[in-house]
């Protein structure tokens, strides 16, 4: 799932962040208007090399650095092929998304629609009255599943900085400038993970006061240069003198398997980042193109990584492979480099949830006391985070919940229902309602299953999995 995300300059897509408007969040809102959308070929237009930019950094996160246990979790062959299936079908509903939109804007003759929009449109159409007066709600459930999905990002990262940052820490005596000799390395016990979550609680909450995108995004230009140094490092470390695979499962026990899920769905959910992209492309009939040429390469390296990861480091896998990098400065510099990044990304991701909220709160608050109510709401929100990342401080259920419980909704459920209530009136071949139903389907049973099997390796871990997230040295 993905990180930074691009937001469209004239229209409020909550959906997607990465983007400098000239006003800030809360003037933009006052600002709205449905006729002053920019669309497609007009001012702020992108090309298509910056398109397919934008689509890979909105698609590459914390999730990626999770793919390595995911694949352990359905096996070295079952693993893989997977993330294809998974990949295709996710990439198979996103360009369902733009279709619809596509053609509910040529419909209603309006320049653009978000994620919400086409959703409460789409219901619209459907043929059940009841349906029809109800498609209100088809913007909230999208908007709730946004904010659960946002809300769980900023989570995630909690649980990264915190691990990573203990590792490091822990690991400081014995940090040498040799990362080819595979020493144990006595660890120097220091304080729970929780307390460095706590300890990165004041800081989170004071970057989310910064309202405005357009200081945003020089973070998040910098949280991108540090990302992808540390993922090209990683790759230089995980190709080297593979160990003999033989061991290794092909297929791993079935109980694991929504953990996998959970995981994969969590990487691959990006869909809300299509629409702003295919509204601000100068040419958008290259909008599919690109869409399936950059999801083709974000899979690649999903199942890349997720292979050789877990190739390399077998069964002692952790949560985040950052976890698994030998105790030298050059691995543990990678890890530092790479929570610097996720530490400035977590205020982009905050920023989708908080415009939904933030604005509905304000809405009934007097004048003077908005800005002190925004900024209290805003520190509500990351005390929320933390809370909850507190309760899972494991980074591996973290990650397959919030993929289950939200992301699977987002990128499986609802758009074949979409396609199905805007289409269903105009004439659908039988084929294609069987396949959206079976596509929603798959989502669903994800859903149920993936958060079931999350909570129960919460509540009771199985043997061997409850030190998967530990923060135990390179060996």
């Amino acid at each position: 799932m993905s990180t930074q995300r691009l937001r469209n300059e004239d229209f409020h897509d909550y959906s997607s962040t990465d983007v400098s408007p000239e006003e800030t969040p809360s003037e933009g809102l006052g600002n709205f208007s449905p006729g002053s959308y920019q669309r497609l070929g007009e001012s702020n237009s992108t090309t298509w090399f910056q398109t397919l930019i934008h689509l890979l950094k909105g698609n590459i996160g914390t999730g990626l650095l999770g793919l390595p246990l995911a694949v352990k979790n359905a096996g070295l062959l079952l693993g893989p092929l997977s993330l294809l299936v998974i990949g295709i079908v996710a990439v198979h509903c996103m360009g369902i998304l733009v279709k619809c939109a596509r053609h509910l804007c040529h419909r209603l003759n309006k320049p653009f629609l978000d994620y919400g929009d086409t959703v409460m449109y789409g219901l619209e159409c459907s043929p059940s009255a009841w349906v029809r007066s109800h498609s209100h709600w088809g913007r909230r459930i999208v908007d709730f599943f946004l904010i659960v999905t946002q809300l769980g990002f900023c989570c995630v990262y909690f649980v990264f900085l915190a691990d990573n940052f203990k590792q490091v820490i822990e690991a400081a005596n014995g940090t040498t400038t040799d990362c080819h000799n595979n020493e144990t390395v006595v660890l120097m016990p220091t304080m729970d993970s929780r307390l460095y979550m706590l300890a990165f609680l004041p800081f989170l909450a004071l970057l989310t006061f910064i309202r405005n995108l357009r200081i945003l995004s020089i973070f998040s230009l910098l949280a991108n240069v540090s990302m992808l140094v540390s993922l090209v490092t990683i790759y230089q470390f995980i190709v080297q003198s593979i160990p003999d695979p033989s061991h290794l499962p092909l297929v791993a026990p079935w109980k694991t398997y929504p953990l996998f899920f959970g995981t994969a769905i969590f990487a691959f959910e990006g869909i809300g980042v299509v629409l702003p992209l295919e509204n601000k492309m100068k040419d958008s009939q290259k909008f599919p193109f690109i869409l399936y040429f950059g999801m083709a390469i974000i899979t690649a390296l999903y199942i890349s990584l997720g292979s050789l990861g877990y190739l390399q480091f077998g069964a002692n896998i952790k949560g985040s492979i950052t976890l698994n990098l030998p105790n030298c400065w050059l691995y543990q510099s990678v890890k530092l480099l790479y929570s610097i990044g996720i530490f400035f990304t977590y205020a982009l991701q905050f920023y989708v949830a908080a415009e939904i909220i933030i604005p509905v709160i304000d809405s009934r608050v007097p004048e003077p006391y908005k800005m002190m109510v925004d900024l209290c709401v805003r520190t509500a929100m990351v005390c929320i985070t933390c809370v909850l990342a507190v309760l899972i401080p494991r980074l591996d259920l973290v990650i397959s919940l919030v993929g289950s419980v939200s992301s699977s909704a987002l990128a499986l459920i609802i758009p074949p229902l979409l396609e199905v209530t805007t289409y269903y009136s105009e004439g659908m071949s039988p084929l294609t309602i069987i396949k959206d139903v079976l596509i929603s389907i798959l989502g669903f049973v994800g859903f149920v299953v993936g958060t079931y099997e999350s909570l129960c390796e919460l509540i009771q871990p199985s043997h061997g999995e409850i030190s998967t997230n530990s923060t135990s040295a390179f060996l």
